[in-house]
Formats: C-alpha cells, sequence, structure tokens
C-alpha cells in the first residue's frame, strides 16, 4: 500500500455554490444542476452530492469562464482536497502553478549542501536544501515551490520528491546529512516513509548519518502525530532535529517525549546575539533547555566571527551559516559535476545561492 497523498494524479477541484443575495435555495440547486450539466457534457463532471460537485482542471477553466459572463462575484467557491476555499478569480493561480507538477514529474531537484560545523571549526555533516528547475531551466526558490504545491495540493509529493532527492544526495556526501521534512505531509508514517526508508537500505546509506529535521515554517498543532514521525525514524536507527525550536516547541514536556538528537536556535537570535542582551538571554535559555532534554544545540545562520565566540564559549556544540560556507550543489549519484558542496569548512563556491 502506498499513500495516495503522494500520487500525481489529474487534479480533482470541488465546487460549491452560495445562496444568492435573497438567500434564494431553490434558485441555486437550480443553478448547480446547470453547471452540473454543463460539466457533464463536456465530460469534466466527475461526481456530485447534494451540496457539491467535483470537476476536472479543465472544467474549473470552463467554468471560470462561464462565470465571469454569467454569475455574480463569489456565487461560486472551489477548493483542492482539504486546502482553502477560493473564489473563481483566486482559483485562476491554480492553473498558474501548473508548471510544479512537471517539476514533481521530472524529478527536477536539485539539493544543496551547507556545511555544519563543531566548536573546534571541524566539518561535521551537511543540511540539504531543495533547489528547483523549470522546463525552461530556470532556478525555483523552495519558498516559489512550496507555495505552487501547495495550491495545488501536491504538498505531499513534492516534500516525498524532496526526501527521496536527498537521500540520494546523501549517499553521495557520506557523511551526517540533515534532511528537512514537513510533519502535515506524512499521514502514516507506515506508508508515507516506507520509500524513503527503503531507499536508504538500498543505498547501503547507515541510519545514524541521516538526521530527519522538522522544517522550521512548521508548528506543531499535532504533537501526537509528530511524535508518532520522529519515534518511526528513531526506531529504525535514524536521528531527528527540531528547527526553529523556541517558535513552534515551548514546552518543555513535549519536548522530553519528541525526544530530538537536535535542537536548532533560529538565525534570528544568533545573528547578532555577540553584541544584544536579548539574544543572549533567548541564546542561553535555549542552550539549558537542549542540555535537559539531552539533545545537542546547533546555532544556524552564523555569519560573524564574534557570535560563533560567543556561542561556542557558552557551550553550543555546532554551527551552520555563511560564516562557514554558503548552500552548493551537491553531485548527482552518476558523478556530474564537481562535488561543490563537499568543500572543507569555511570554503565557499562561487555559484552557491543564499539558504
Amino acid at each position: 500500500m502506498t499513500c495516495g497523498n503522494c500520487s500525481m494524479d489529474e487534479l480533482t477541484i470541488e465546487g460549491r455554490l452560495a445562496c444568492g443575495p435573497d438567500g434564494d435555495e431553490a434558485g441555486s440547486r437550480k443553478l448547480k444542476a446547470m453547471l452540473e450539466d454543463g460539466l457533464a457534457r463536456l465530460g469534466q463532471l466527475l461526481k456530485t452530492d447534494a451540496d457539491a460537485f467535483w470537476m476536472t482542471e479543465a472544467g474549473l477553466a470552463e467554468l471560470a469562464d462561464f462565470a465571469a459572463h454569467h454569475l455574480e462575484a463569489g456565487q461560486v467557491r472551489v477548493r483542492i482536497g482539504s486546502g482553502p476555499w477560493l473564489s473563481l478569480e483566486e482559483a485562476g493561480t491554480i492553473a498558474d502553478a501548473e508548471w510544479i507538477d512537471g517539476i514533481i514529474r521530472s524529478g527536477s531537484i536539485e539539493p544543496y549542501a551547507q556545511p555544519i560545523v563543531t566548536a573546534e571549526g571541524e566539518r561535521y555533516g551537511y543540511e540539504l536544501l531543495a533547489r528547483f528547475r523549470r522546463t525552461d531551466g530556470t532556478l525555483v526558490l523552495p519558498g516559489e515551490a512550496f507555495a505552487a504545491a501547495r495550491l495545488r495540493g501536491r504538498l505531499y509529493a513534492l516534500d516525498r520528491a524532496c526526501r527521496m532527492a536527498a537521500v540520494r544526495r546523501a549517499a553521495v556526501l557520506g557523511t551526517r546529512a540533515f534532511i528537512n521534512f514537513l510533519p502535515t505531509s506524512i499521514y502514516s508514517p507506515e506508508f508515507c516513509l516506507r520509500s524513503t526508508m527503503q531507499l536508504a537500505e538500498r543505498l547501503g546509506a547507515d541510519p545514524s548519518l541521516l538526521v530527519f529535521e522538522v522544517v522550521e515554517t512548521e508548528r506543531v498543532d499535532d504533537p501526537e502525530h509528530l511524535k508518532s514521525i520522529l519515534a518511526y525514524y528513531r526506531e529504525r536507527g535514524f536521528r531527528t532535529a527540531l528547527d526553529d525550536t523556541g517558535a513552534g516547541f515551548s514546552d518543555e514536556g513535549l519536548l522530553k517525549q519528541l525526544a530530538p538528537n537536535y535542537m536548532k536556535l533560529d538565525r534570528g537570535w544568533a545573528h547578532g546575539v555577540a553584541a544584544r542582551a536579548d539574544k543572549q538571554e533567548a541564546a542561553l535559555r535555549f542552550l539549558r533547555l537542549a542540555r535537559e532534554i539531552g539533545a545537542v544545540p546547533l546555532a544556524e545562520g552564523i555569519e560573524e566571527q564574534a557570535d560563533y565566540d560567543w556561542l561556542r564559549e557558552r557551550g553550543y556544540e555546532l554551527f551552520q551559516g555563511y560564516l562557514f560556507g554558503r548552500p552548493a550543489p551537491v553531485p548527482a549519484p552518476d558523478g556530474g559535476s564537481a562535488p561543490a558542496a563537499a568543500l572543507p569548512a569555511g570554503e565557499s563556491s562561487s555559484t552557491a545561492l543564499a539558504g
């Protein structure tokens, strides 16, 4: 069994009608039946019930064209899966974001690696960061790609594709690799993570060198679900990390239950910490918490030597930031370009992009 949320099937779009300005439910039902009949004749109606109808992406385009000439603004709203409801005007962005489907299907994902170093300045590992290519070759950064995937209901598929690409590149690096993931994209660890586990095993990857990291944009809406995901990784010998811990994981009891191997101090607190008393207080509080739960403290966003010195003198163990190297491309498993990402700590590639 596989996770259906990772599939790249044709989009199924749900539509609903609002009652007219006078609460004319009978009129709305009549209009709904008319729209469904039109979609059915075009072969774009997938199913219907008393409250809603489901159509193809081509059907959405036909509906939007009809509505622009014959319906009032806001009279029809649509959504993909459990995503937000959109007006037909807003839904035009769904088609505009179709390029993300091509990226996922073609696997046009380019992992970049940024060094992570110890308090002694020695290389400890890398964080793998995704970059993407459109069919015309232009580079797409993660924020734009994941926004498009979320809009088209492809978030689960994109997150899985990124994890798989990162695991393949981690095998090339042969050292510790921090791999980001979205907890909300994993409905069931047993099914959604199976392919990731199988790939790591097939490549002969040492699970203790793969660190799966909860990304900074995620928040703990379902602690029990996140606990089950981290436990799944841990039981199979992998390591786990929490990013931006202060923003989403302030509950010490919850942190102890999650039992991450690493906790990352967000760049917002690390940058300029040597000169800011408020940041110093936050950094020391974070350090105490990490030690209490047995996690390795890692400070990211280090750009200045003074910040690096201040943090390591207080007991921080790992560091990441432009001071040690910018993200750079990782070579493909079959060889390809020179391993720009495998630069010694402190060096950087002139072609590297900001993380």
